[in-house]
């Protein structure tokens, strides 16, 4: 039994914050409110002037096992995760072999359960991410799959992904899409623009993005699927995501951090390091991301952890792989660009963070209440840290050496403390 004492609560479903005191009995929350210390709590953690809120939900990451375990693992990434205030995870399917069988993604979960964490793993949409036949969606679901999806790779038959919407409806799972048509692209993780034409490289346009994401929020209308847009970054997709909630559709939109923080002009700084799909892009971009954020048009902050290795992002610009490590910085980045300029209150942040990510996939957490589970986040959000040590095997962020707001002191999941700073 844990006691956490004078806390700023925060309930993001009730939209509501008090000072108050936590009391865990196992895995769930036994009560909140005023809590004397009797003295039967094997510990009592002093909150005084930290935020209590519901451990953070991530729908988007890369934990590369199997088959890429050198640029992280599933033990790992699961250190990460606690330590940037995560106690739910969702693993993407493009490993090595990709999680398209029964086999692969027992293994996926057998591995989640040895960390600290809840580590759920999602499937593939098609066999071998070939985006031809739809795996056995039945079957996977059955052994334990989330969600499906095929994310780093588009999926161009629209055939294909009605029917992938059918079942996923049937089956009322999620789906989650990379919306980026290769049609329009010339060079991939750099935005097609001022930054593309100075560096002399085409880049990859907005409308390769727009494209796609306009199509499955029609498909998504039209079958009734639960459908989420991965990691929107040009705000015409905002649009459509906007249009197709508008007509009914259960669409969902999730933004990384990188891409509410950052644009296209971080490529001439960072180089590598602020290389992904889709790109960073203009300012008009991420100010209509922050808006969305603002209006509930993008739902969820994820993360799109990616771990690369060091001589992997060493490579030339045109050569090196996308993506940045981001489940450590995902809090503070979010405080520091959202909270603190006023885009956002926290209860509103931990339901991007927190309660919407968990309604997506059906899970019961993201909550602050009474018999709700014991998955928490301690964290101060008046902090200032430096961004030096990763808990991941990979440092592949634009962030590193940034001085940042909001720290998180102790991550808890069933009822146990994970991490603590």
């Amino acid at each position: 039994m844990i006691l956490i004492k004078g806390g700023r609560v925060i309930d993001p479903e009730k939209k509501k914050e008090w000072k108050a005191d936590v009391a865990l009995d196992g895995q769930k929350i036994a009560a909140i409110g005023e809590i004397e210390d009797d003295g039967t709590y094997e510990q009592v953690i002093d909150a005084e002037g930290l935020v209590v809120a519901p451990g953070l939900v991530d729908v988007h990451v890369h934990f590369r096992d199997p088959g890429l375990t050198y640029k992280e693992d599933i033990q790992t990434g699961a250190k990460a995760s606690a330590a940037g205030g995560f106690t739910t995870v969702v693993c993407m399917a493009n490993t090595k072999p990709p999680v398209d069988n029964v086999e692969t993604l027992q293994h996926v979960i057998a591995e989640g359960k040895k960390t600290g964490i809840h580590v759920l793993a999602d499937a593939t949409v098609s066999v071998g991410m070939k985006g031809e036949t739809l795996v056995d969606m039945d079957a996977l679901r059955a052994a334990g799959a989330a969600g499906f999806t095929d994310d780093g790779i588009p999926l161009m038959d629209g055939a294909l992904v009605k029917a992938a919407m059918e079942k996923a409806k049937e089956l009322n799972v999620p789906l989650s899409f990379h919306e980026e048509d290769p049609h329009f692209i010339k060079n991939n993780g750099i935005n097609h623009g001022k930054v593309s034409d100075q560096l002399g490289i085409y880049g990859s346009p907005a409308l390769a993005e727009d494209s796609l994401a306009a199509r499955d929020c029609m498909i998504a209308l039209h079958t009734g699927a639960t459908v989420n847009i991965q990691h929107i970054s040009s705000r015409y997709s905002v649009e459509a995501v906007r249009l197709a909630k508008q007509l009914g559709a259960d669409v969902w939109a999730e933004v990384t951090p990188h891409h509410f923080t950052l644009t296209e002009d971080a490529v001439l700084t960072y180089g590598t390091l602020a290389k992904m799909n889709p790109p960073l892009r203009t300012e008009e971009d991420r100010q209509a991301l922050i808006a969305a954020l603002k209006d509930g048009t993008i739902d969820m902050i994820a993360t799109d952890h990616a771990p690369h290795a060091a001589e992997e992002k060493a490579k030339p610009l045109t050569e090196a792989p996308s993506g940045i490590t981001g489940i450590e910085t995902s809090l503070a980045l979010a405080i520091t660009n959202l909270v603190k300029p006023g885009h956002l209150t926290l209860p509103e942040l931990m339901e991007k963070m927190s309660l919407n990510p968990a309604r997506l996939y059906r899970l019961d957490c993201g909550r602050m209440a009474e018999g709700a589970p014991a998955d928490l986040v301690i964290f101060d959000p008046n902090e200032e840290w430096v961004v030096e040590h990763f808990y991941s095997k990979a440092s592949n962020s634009p962030f590193k050496g940034w001085k940042l707001t909001g720290k998180v002191k102790k991550t808890i999941c069933d009822g146990r403390v994970v991490y603590e700073d």
